[in-house]
């Protein structure tokens, strides 16, 4: 994916130019049509998705969750706890997606500088709380 779109993203804002060519390497676009399915609670994870445009529900054995729009991303959880999916994200339009494969999100988690890879930062760029297998802080 082209680095000017992924300028445009939220969670990608204030890169340098070197982790713009980065990220273009390690991203793909994919379009979805409405209904599909794009990751099943209980499975592995393969893949991080940041909604470009279009949106999509989020439910969680069967129960409506949240409503997600461009700018949201989801999947990383599951990647860096290393767990099976905790959610069903179906698109409810149809869905332009940022998909980065399990292999370059861990390149993206050890190379982009910063003391939190963009994944692990609110829209607002404030840190999210993650939580890792064997943490148990509150």
């Amino acid at each position: 994916m082209k680095a000017e779109r992924l300028r445009k993203i939220p969670l990608f804002q204030g890169l340098s130019d070197h982790d713009y060519e980065r990220l273009e390497r390690w991203t793909d676009e994919i379009d979805v049509p409405t209904d599909k399915h794009l990751v099943n609670q209980g499975a592995y994870p393969h893949e991080f998705m940041v909604i470009e445009s279009g949106t999509a529900d989020v439910s969680h054995d069967g129960e409506h969750l949240a409503d997600l729009g461009p700018g949201d991303f989801f999947g990383e959880m599951a990647l860096l706890l290393n767990v099976p999916r905790t959610a069903t994200v179906a698109a409810t339009s149809e869905v332009t997606l940022v998909v980065m494969h399990e292999r370059n999100f861990r390149a993206m988690e050890e190379e982009i500088p910063g003391d939190r890879p963009p994944c692990e930062r609110d829209h607002a760029g404030a840190p999210r709380e993650v939580r890792r297998p064997g943490d148990r802080s509150a």
